[in-house]
Formats: structure tokens, C-alpha cells, sequence
């Protein structure tokens, strides 16, 4: 894929780039004729992952940071959004029910901003006791990071103060406000009408572009080549004069960053958010998606995250009728036959694709123009002076 990426002319370049955004463009109308407005929700859901296993990249892929606990920021800039723009906190506390009688209702566009902070501090948080570890307990720590924000959420929902709401989550969380229209409408254009999952699908795809164009940023500026020197070997990194621990504290903060806005994105369009939504197995999914598709390839990493975000989803819906159409009746599980086809997909291609589906291209080093090839070299001119 690399290589043919290279031989593209300009003009190649440009003409598959429009073919692409049209595409895009078109993506929904596509999958709405394909397998309804279900397969458009699975597409609103693969583009929010894509923007999470970018997250994570800036942590895994660039700075070689093992993260098991990368929900949690997930979950915070999710409950942000759900404490801020519902009437959860009117319903429980005095003092909001007192000047807020009907709940706060900030503006989603004000409250994105600040769970992404909240996110980053809790990322500067997690980052600033571990710098000294790696491996194995580095990732220990951040799994136990995950568990415990999923613990107090669970826990904050008792009576006497019913934060979270417990299991039972908090619902009623208003949607996106675009221009002073809410996109949990339909919006009718020319004919066409644009249903809440249409309207996300845009919103996402632009928030998911944004994101791939600041990784890209930060990839080829000195911050992502002092994360890549950190990866490669710590020590050489700091024998070289970069900051390890400011360095580190910026990959993990960036990194919680995207994951917070993912968060308050996925508050706002499910409407209803709960603890069983940030599970230790959330975190295990967004790796998977980060080291299938390719750790340190931003191609790679969205191509990995929306394979297997939209590969069990979709076999959810074809693994019943298939086995129908087979055998006459259903004679495994769908749920456990399409666990099982997404794990031997995913040993297969880690053994045959150990680097992942789209890995980073290897450099390969360049002749230098300025030496001769014909001029003699210093073995040909000793045996000359022998004879």
C-alpha cells in the first residue's frame, strides 16, 4: 500500500483524494440502502473509535507507553458532558435545584472544552507518579488507573450523594447544537432528509479528520520525534538532552485529550451513558485496534479501528441468516460463532501480519548522488600499488 501510495503522480493524488471525499460524502446513503439505519449508527460508532485509538496512538505507538487504563479518560469527558447538559445534578443536589431548577443545560461546545481538560489533568494525574516505570508495571498501574475511575462511578450514585447516579446511569443528556439546531431532529434538505444518525455521521467525520490532521502534526514536529526517541530507548533519549518527564506527562495529557472529546461526543449521541460502557475490555479493544492496524501508522490505526469496531457489528447481523440459508436452522450462537470468527481473525493476522494490517514503511537508506560509482575504491588502488 505504501509503495503504490508513492508512485501516485500529483495529479493522481488529487483525483483520488476527491473520489475519497465524495465517498465519504456519500457513506451513509450507501450504508443506509445496504442494511438501514443501524449500519449508519455502526459507522457514527467506527469513526468515534477511530478518534480513541488516535488517542491512544499518541501513547502506545509514538511514545512506546503501555496504557491499559485509556477508558477512564473516556468515561471522564463522558460524565462531563452528562452532569453538565442534564438535569441530573438538579435532581440531586439543593443547591442546583435551587438556582438551576431545571437543570444546567450548558452548551455542548462549552462543555467538550473542559471534559477534554478535565481529561488531560486526569491524564496529567495518572502520568506524573509512574514516570520512573515501565513494561509490565507501567501497564499494571494505568489498568489500575481504568478500574478505579469505573469504581467510583459505580459507587458515586448513593442516596446521600448520587453523583453518577450508580448503574443506573444518567440519561436524558441533550444532544449536539449546531447553529441552534439539535441534530437528534431530522433535517430535510432539497427532499433528502437527514435523520440523527446522518447528522452525527458529519460531525464525527469532521471531528475524526481534525484528529488525523493534528497526529499528523504532531508526528513530524520535535514533540513527536522526542516521543519516538523516547520509544526507541529512554535512556539515549535523555542522554541526548530531552525532557523524558515532560515528554512523557504531554503523551499521556494529549492522549487523554482525544479521549475525553470522544467521550462527550458519545454522552451527547447515545443520550445515556452508565459505568458498563467503560470497561476494563473497552481499554483491550482500542489497543487491539491500535497494535492490528499498525502501532505508530495514523493510516494504520484508523484502518485497525474501524475493522474491528465494524467487524463484529456486522457480524452480528450476517452470521444468523448465513447459517439459516446453510443449514436450514441455527446451530451455534450467533453471539459466541461471531466471538469466535473476530478472535481467529485477529490470531491469523497477527501471525501473519505481526507489524499489523498497515505498518509504518521502512526507510530505506539513499545513494548518495555525490560519489562515483566508477571512481576506484582503496582495495582496488592497494592491489594496484601490490602489482
Amino acid at each position: 500500500m505504501n509503495k503504490f501510495l508513492k508512485q501516485l503522480n500529483p495529479t493522481q493524488s488529487i483525483v483520488g483524494l476527491v473520489i475519497c471525499m465524495v465517498l465519504l460524502a456519500l457513506m451513509p446513503f450507501i450504508a443506509k440502502e445496504l442494511g438501514g439505519t443501524t449500519w449508519v449508527r455502526i459507522i457514527d460508532m467506527a469513526l468515534l473509535y477511530v478518534m480513541l485509538a488516535l488517542g491512544l496512538n499518541i501513547v502506545v505507538g509514538f511514545s512506546g507507553l503501555l496504557d491499559l487504563g485509556y477508558v477512564a479518560f473516556y468515561a471522564v469527558g463522558a460524565y462531563m458532558v452528562a452532569l453538565l447538559s442534564s438535569s441530573h445534578l438538579s435532581d440531586n443536589f439543593a443547591f442546583f435545584a435551587q438556582h438551576f431548577p431545571n437543570g444546567l443545560h450548558i452548551p455542548l461546545w462549552v462543555i467538550v472544552p473542559l471534559g477534554a481538560g478535565l481529561a488531560a489533568l486526569a491524564g496529567i494525574m495518572l502520568g506524573t507518579p509512574i514516570l520512573k516505570l515501565r513494561g509490565d508495571y507501567l501497564a499494571l498501574v494505568t489498568l489500575g488507573f481504568g478500574e478505579i475511575i469505573r469504581i467510583f462511578m459505580n459507587n458515586w450514585g448513593k442516596t446521600g450523594f448520587n453523583l453518577t447516579n450508580g448503574p443506573r446511569g444518567i440519561n436524558k443528556i441533550d444532544p449536539v447544537t449546531v447553529f441552534g439546531y439539535p441534530l437528534d431532529r431530522t433535517l430535510t434538505i432539497g427532499g433528502i432528509d437527514f435523520t440523527k444518525e446522518f447528522l452525527y455521521y458529519y460531525l464525527f467525520l469532521a471531528l475524526a479528520i481534525i484528529t488525523i490532521f493534528v497526529c499528523y502534526r504532531l508526528q513530524h514536529s520535535r514533540l513527536g520525534r522526542a516521543w519516538m526517541a523516547l520509544r526507541e530507548d529512554d535512556i539515549a533519549a535523555k542522554a541526548m538532552g530531552i525532557n523524558v518527564r515532560n515528554i512523557k506527562l504531554l503523551a499521556f495529557s494529549l492522549g487523554a485529550t482525544f479521549g475525553g472529546v470522544a467521550g462527550g461526543m458519545f454522552a451527547a449521541f447515545q443520550g445515556f451513558i452508565s459505568p458498563e460502557s467503560f470497561s476494563f475490555m473497552e481499554s483491550i479493544v482500542i489497543l487491539a485496534m491500535v497494535v492490528l492496524g499498525g502501532m505508530g501508522h495514523i493510516p494504520g490505526v484508523v484502518l485497525g479501528a474501524i475493522i474491528l469496531y465494524a467487524l463484529p457489528e456486522v457480524l452480528r447481523f450476517t452470521v444468523e441468516p448465513m447459517q439459516k440459508a446453510a443449514f436450514g436452522k441455527l446451530i451455534v450462537d450467533t453471539a459466541i460463532l461471531r466471538q469466535f470468527i473476530l478472535g481467529l481473525s485477529m490470531v491469523l493476522i497477527m501471525l501473519y501480519r505481526p507489524k499489523g494490517l498497515w505498518p509504518t514503511p521502512e526507510r530505506e537508506d539513499k545513494k548518495d548522488l555525490d560519489i562515483d560509482v566508477n571512481a576506484p575504491t582503496d582495495k582496488t588502488v592497494n592491489n594496484a600499488t601490490a602489482v
